[in-house]
């Protein structure tokens, strides 16, 4: 009977594991102390996994602490010409319900964002809006990024600065490219998909540039941070030198140890099992 109980509690089953960018098994708090020394922390997250959601709040949480409040945050999910109605919000100027319907936010809001807003809001923290209004980057992705020099000047005030140093990215453009021949009515030009996720990827870096003062952590999918490229590869163009680490969320069957296809994607990772419920 002993026997048979000691096997149980080791098959106790695990929600998630961390690890350093080398693969090995990592500590919470090790994390957070290094991350508290950072400039920008990029949170790559995986959208609909809730242990994620859960550990970006925990993470917030414990970077406020530790920097006593010096930290500013930013989210993938607002766009940046929601800037106004946020500060709006924040002030007490706007009802929740009139924020809530002008914010286009993200169908799982509720469930995975609003602990971090409401976060924000209580402990005075800065909130920022980073990503592009998402029909500039339709525009960019039909047009190409050619299309933005036709904008007025207050649609520019939403915009990185132009041009954009774009670089193609050859990967990417392939992966768009096998995404457009799967997909069902008028095929995308792959090469203007890539720059619409550049512009992005520019835009929440300009963003965060801009409102950056000692410390910045920003919450978004994976893909925008992953391997140090996208909006961290553009941070360092507006603002070279900036201290940045970055988290990377993965799943797998078992999550004893981590894939060594991961490696090179990320400072530290968040292993969670395969068959984890999903937000949506």
């Amino acid at each position: 009977m002993i026997f048979v109980a000691l096997a149980s509690w080791a098959q106790q089953p695990e929600a998630y594991r961390l690890f350093d960018s080398k693969g090995k098994p990592i500590a919470y708090d090790k994390i957070i102390a290094d991350l508290a020394k950072q400039d920008v922390v990029f949170f790559g997250e995986m959208h609909n996994d809730p242990i994620t959601h859960w550990l970006e709040y925990k993470v917030l949480n414990s970077l406020c602490q530790s920097l006593k409040g010096d930290l500013s945050v930013g989210m993938e999910m607002f766009e940046s010409d929601n800037q106004l109605i946020i500060d709006e919000y924040m002030k007490g100027l706007v009802s929740i319900d009139r924020f809530e319907d002008e914010c286009r936010l993200w169908p799982n809001y509720s469930t995975d964002y609003k602990p971090i807003f409401e976060f924000a809001e209580e402990h005075h923290l800065p909130f920022v809006a980073t990503n592009v209004p998402r029909r500039y980057a339709s525009m960019v992705k039909e047009h190409g990024l050619q299309i933005l020099d036709s904008l007025n000047c207050e649609a520019k005030s939403f915009l990185p600065k132009l041009p954009i140093d774009y670089e193609t990215n050859e990967q990417a453009t392939a992966g768009f490219a096998l995404m457009s021949m799967m997909g069902k009515g008028k095929k995308s030009n792959p090469e203007f998909m890539g720059q619409a996720q550049g512009l992005k990827d520019a835009t929440m870096a300009w963003f965060i540039v801009k409102n950056l003062k000692h410390h910045f952590i920003h919450f978004n999918g994976n893909y925008h941070s992953d391997s140090n490229d996208g909006i961290v590869k553009y941070l360092l163009k507006y603002r070279p030198g900036t201290k940045v680490k970055t988290i990377y969320s993965v799943k797998q069957d078992d999550i004893s140890s981590l894939d060594e296809t991961y490696l090179g994607h990320g400072d530290y990772y968040i292993c969670v099992p395969s068959d984890m419920v999903t937000s949506y």
